[in-house]
């Protein structure tokens, strides 16, 4: 069974950092785009930043480029984003999702998805 489990969420004050992780089970990354994605109470889910199969192409939403980093292991078949100077809209479950793709495809491309991790921002 194919299946992407995120971890490192939390509570964090406004300015912080987070990684969070995007671990594969079931099947390897290595032929597969992944997508961070996040959405925030009574908000439609939105991108937030992927990475190519190879790692060699990133894209970030502008409500977070400069201050986040995504990068891939695709030895430990996880997947990771760097989030630092965190604001409290940056408050939200955020998902990870795997497209079989080469590159980053649109949001309705991607299959399977994690189930989550909160990450809260607040003083």
């Amino acid at each position: 069974q194919l299946q992407l489990v995120e971890s490192g969420g939390g509570l964090v004050q406004p300015g912080g950092s987070l990684r969070l992780s995007c671990a594969a089970s079931g099947f390897t990354l290595d032929y597969y785009a992944i997508g961070w994605f996040r959405q925030a109470p009574g908000k439609e889910r939105e991108g937030v930043s992927c990475i190519s199969s190879s790692g060699i192409y990133t894209n970030y939403a502008d409500s977070v480029k400069g201050r986040s980093a995504i990068s891939r292991d695709n030895v430990k078949d996880t997947v990771y984003l760097q989030m630092n100077n965190l604001k409290p809209e940056d408050t939200a479950v955020y998902y990870c999702a795997a497209a079989q793709r080469r590159l980053c495809p649109t949001m309705a491309d991607f299959d399977p998805w994690g189930r989550g991790t909160q990450v809260t921002v607040s003083s």
